[in-house]
């Protein structure tokens, strides 16, 4: 099976003004391409590699097949938790419930998580996950997102922090760009990942 670039769940200047129309063509259509063309190149040298019974390159493949997976994966939950006309929106319900019960606020967990990801060194990303083995919600940091090795928990935000996600348009200004992350969250979404 080889893997396909999804679409957009919306236009790519859906989430104007907070992430801009050329920022998302290129982060969409060539860097997530790139792990897509990357994943699915892995995994055709792993089964030539074991068609031909010759593990020589499996360590190199290996590691292509957890960064280029893991940067697939990841950017499939980044463009289907964010959309259009989020600007208010906040999480209700359980989610929301669970949000307070671990974060003390929405305010203070809005407050964790850009605090977490203007920290990451260099690219990574920041993440609201679900600890399925304490039960409850956390805040990490992905410095290499292939080493994301936490396998107990459920990714339910992700938010991309290399500089390809947000250049363009804030430079080097990655506060700003996750102050305005919050305004394209859609938190349905969220919540049917957090349900699951």
């Amino acid at each position: 099976m080889n893997y396909e670039l999804p679409d957009l769940p919306y236009e790519y200047n859906a989430l104007e003004p907070f992430i801009d129309e050329a920022t998302m063509r290129l982060h969409h259509g060539k860097h997530h391409q790139a792990y897509v063309n990357g994943l699915n190149k892995a995994n055709e040298k792993l089964k030539e590699a074991t068609e031909n019974v010759d593990f020589s390159g499996v360590k190199h493949w290996t590691r292509e097949l957890a960064f280029h997976g893991a940067g697939h994966f990841l950017h499939c939950i980044f463009w289907e938790i964010m959309g259009p006309n989020n600007q208010d929106a906040r999480p209700t319900g359980e989610l929301a419930d669970a949000i307070n019960k671990d974060f003390g606020s929405f305010e203070k967990f809005q407050a964790l998580f850009k605090a977490v990801g203007g920290a990451v060194e260099a690219s990574g990303w920041v993440m609201l996950v679900k600890n399925k083995a304490a039960d409850k919600l956390e805040v990490i940091a992905v410095e290499k997102h292939q080493n994301f090795t936490q396998w107990v928990v459920e990714p339910l935000v992700v938010c991309d922090v290399w500089e390809h996600a947000y250049y363009l348009k804030y430079q080097n200004n990655r506060g700003a760009y996750l102050e305005n992350f919050f305004h394209v969250i859609n938190w349905a979404s969220v919540a049917k990942r957090f349900a699951l």
